[in-house]
């Protein structure tokens, strides 16, 4: 079974080359394999055995299987926005289908607005690593992933953001997504990552129900004000509260990201903390 693992590991690049010049088209061996994958997954969900389980004297548990009438697919609760810091949609596509780079995303979205839907919304995209938000320590199992074709440095492009905002709306109302679960990588992964960055319109998705912005008019916040409880409600990672610090403003202030929160970023903090 390992040979047959490593063999299938390094044929694949072999394979992706000669499918490039297939009449089906570049991708037709990573869909076969996909749909392969995917055939895997589904005989997993069928197996129909009871747990077998032993007690402290290592005496067998009885257990049987008997199977309820009333279940469904777990559904994503949560919506995380990255952007690809890759040069092109070709290039974060050829990344998310080598088996090398171990990451994934459900969803990307190009420049000129092309949406490339990559893994059944109901299936664990491998997107946001080490994460945390609130009391969920893994946010791949909860969410769905979606990356915009942004190297970082550069402003997304208007008809980008137009199919995301389509995107954005089909999910929530499919899946009854909260408006506060829509977050990017840098919220939960505050340590490691910056994305989708300060050229990233979260006013304009909160315009349009998808997370919360701070109102125009700010009230002062209060002299006792506790900013790390606050940011802890919102569901930040307070271990590092510098790297909280720098999270929050890069999705809600964005004109600076230092780790010190100025008299303006305390009354936006409690301005929005107040929302959730």
């Amino acid at each position: 079974m390992i040979l047959k693992r490593l063999s299938a590991f390094y044929l694949l690049p072999f394979a992706l080359i000669a499918a490039s010049c297939s009449p089906k088209g570049p991708y037709a061996v990573t869909n076969k394999f996909y749909k392969h994958h995917a055939d895997s997954a589904a005989r997993v969900v069928q197996l129909e055995q009871p747990a077998m389980l032993v007690d402290s004297t290592g005496a067998q548990v009885p257990s049987e299987f008997v199977g309820t009438v009333n279940f469904n697919l777990r559904k994503p609760n949560y919506v995380i926005i990255h952007f690809t810091a890759q040069d092109s949609l070709g290039q974060t596509l050829h990344t998310f289908t080598i088996q090398q780079t171990q990451v994934s995303a459900h969803y990307v979205v190009g420049k000129d607005g092309k949406v490339v839907h990559m893994l059944n919304d109901y299936l664990r995209a491998w997107h946001a690593g080490v994460s945390r938000w609130g009391s969920i320590s893994d946010m791949n199992s909860c969410s769905i992933g979606i990356e915009i074709d942004n190297n970082g440095n550069e402003p997304f492009t208007g008809p980008q953001i137009k199919s995301l905002l389509a995107l954005l709306s089909y999910l929530k109302k499919t899946y009854n997504i909260p408006a506060t679960n829509f977050i990017g990588h840098q919220d939960i992964a505050p340590l490691r990552k910056p994305d989708p960055g300060p050229y990233f319109p979260w006013k304009i998705l909160a315009q349009h129900g998808f997370g919360y912005w701070s109102d125009d008019v700010l009230e002062l916040a209060p002299d006792n004000f506790d900013y790390t409880t606050a940011l802890k409600l919102i569901g930040y990672d307070t271990r590092d509260i510098n790297a909280a610090v720098v999270a929050f403003k890069r999705h809600f202030v964005q004109t600076d990201i230092k780790p010190q929160l100025t008299q303006l970023d305390l009354n936006v903090l409690y301005n929005v903390y107040q929302k959730y």
